[in-house]
């Protein structure tokens, strides 16, 4: 019994993964570096509601009433152009990470948002005063505790001159002497890999410039979270990062919120 049900696992499976536009989201999970099960806790953790969970799964399979699916799936007599920005076609794609009207405050503000839970875990951990809940937490530009400084979207000042001084948090610790630079990205899924190694590579100056100057080992942590799959590198973070937070918080956020931004 147990082999018969594998087996039509694997053949669903094989079947979702072969199809041109429902797969889609199976070939991004199947990137090297993507994490397939961290990418799919958010759907045990049960305190969504039903529909929502739902809608998230559809947007997955791209299976949204998109204005392109509308106009190239269903042959509706439609424009399958975005109502915000008519020079792109509305995919699910363009609505969660390539609309740049979206992109102004939309977009900002769920980075924003994945932000502050980040910052509000690490100064949890550290034992500095902060509010009850993570959705009233008002980051300051500095915190200290102790030997620790914890930097929200500070400038850091280089003797040298670097091309990009600021990313959204930095934690320097002068007892461990180490310097952690952390920054977020929620990118389309297919570029979740190469987002990666581009934050890596804008701030490697920067963190040459923090060895130099403050004699810390200096280490860059890209926080990745695609709009439907997740690249996420929080062990060296302190806290107790809850990555079904951030996984579903950043779908719920790209699909039930982006979507009904172009709602007419």
């Amino acid at each position: 019994m147990r082999k018969m049900k594998d087996s039509i696992a694997e053949k669903t499976k094989e079947r979702w993964h072969g199809k041109r536009m429902h797969g889609q989201l199976s070939h991004n999970l199947g990137e090297k570096l993507v994490d397939t099960e961290q990418s799919y806790r958010w759907l045990k953790s049960g305190d969504i509601k039903g529909e929502t969970e739902s809608t998230i799964m559809a947007a997955q399979d791209q299976a949204i009433s998109t204005n392109y699916l509308k106009n190239k799936i269903l042959k509706e007599e439609i424009e399958s152009k975005c109502q915000l920005y008519k020079q792109h076609e509305e995919t699910i794609d363009h609505l969660t990470s390539g609309c740049p009207i979206l992109a102004k405050n939309e977009y900002l503000m769920r980075h924003n948002k994945v932000c502050t839970h980040l910052h509000y875990l690490i100064c949890k951990a550290l034992g500095t005063e902060t509010t009850d809940k993570w959705y009233t937490h008002m980051p300051k530009p500095v915190y200290e505790e102790e030997d620790v400084t914890v930097l929200w979207n500070q400038a850091v000042h280089t003797d040298r001159e670097v091309t990009t001084k600021r990313t959204d948090i930095i934690i320097k610790n002068k007892k461990e002497k180490t310097c952690t630079l952390i920054d977020v990205a929620i990118p389309a899924d297919r570029n979740v890999v190469q987002k990666e190694a581009e934050k890596k590579l804008k701030y490697k100056s920067l963190c040459t410039e923090i060895k130099r100057m403050w004699n810390l080992k200096c280490a860059i942590v890209p926080v990745i979270i695609g709009t439907r799959s997740l690249k996420k590198n929080l062990e060296t973070v302190p806290g107790k990062h809850s990555i079904d937070f951030s996984t579903k918080d950043s779908y719920t956020w790209n699909i039930t919120h982006n979507t009904e931004s172009t709602a007419v």
